[in-house]
C-alpha cells in the first residue's frame, strides 16, 4: 500500500449551524509589535442556528487575530477567538476556534469603505475550525464534535457557516 492510498478514509460533513456574529466598533489594530500585526475585535452579540441546536451568541467575546503579507499583496491572516453561546433552552456553550484568512489587497480597501457592504465572498476566504465545550448534558454530543467552517463578512461582523466533520 502506498503512502498515498487513502482507500476509504474519506471525511465526511454535515451542516452543523450559522453563526451570525456581530463585532461592535472598529477592529482595534494594536500594530507592529516585535513579532506580530495584533488585531482586536469585540463581539458584541448574534446569533446561532442549525438543525439541532440555536440561541444567541451572548456579548464578551473576541477574536485576537494576526495579519502578514502574502502572495500579491494579500492580507494573510490567523484567528484565535473565544465566544459564548446560550442555546434557546438555557444551556451554555463555550466556542473557540482558530482559521486563516486571504484578502487579497482590493478587497481589503472594498472592506473599509463604507459604501461598499457588501463583498462578493467569493473574492476572499476565511476558514475556521471551532471546538466546542459544555457542561449541559442536552448538549454533550459538541464535545466530541471536530468541525470546520467558512466565513463571510456582513455590514456587521461576520456570518460563519459551520460543518460537522465525522
Amino acid at each position: 500500500m502506498s503512502l498515498y492510498d487513502f482507500g476509504s478514509r474519506v471525511l465526511k460533513s454535515e451542516p452543523l449551524c450559522v453563526a451570525a456574529f456581530e463585532v461592535g466598533g472598529e477592529i482595534m489594530a494594536l500594530g507592529q509589535s516585535p513579532w506580530r500585526n495584533r488585531r482586536v475585535g469585540y463581539v458584541t452579540g448574534g446569533r446561532f442556528e442549525g438543525p439541532r441546536l440555536k440561541g444567541e451568541i451572548l456579548p464578551g467575546g473576541g477574536n485576537w487575530s494576526e495579519s502578514g503579507a502574502g502572495e500579491d499583496g494579500a492580507a494573510v491572516g490567523t484567528f484565535d477567538a473565544r465566544v459564548v453561546w446560550k442555546t434557546d433552552d438555557g444551556a451554555v456553550i463555550y466556542v473557540t476556534y482558530t482559521g486563516r484568512s486571504v484578502i487579497p489587497a482590493d478587497v481589503g480597501a472594498a472592506f473599509r469603505d463604507p459604501t461598499q457592504p457588501h463583498v462578493d465572498p467569493g473574492r476572499y476566504r476565511i476558514r475556521i475550525a471551532p471546538v466546542f465545550e459544555t457542561a449541559d448534558p442536552r448538549y454533550a454530543w459538541l464535545n466530541g464534535v471536530l468541525a470546520v467552517g467558512c466565513g463571510e463578512r456582513t455590514r456587521t461582523g461576520i456570518d460563519h457557516f459551520m460543518y460537522a466533520i465525522g
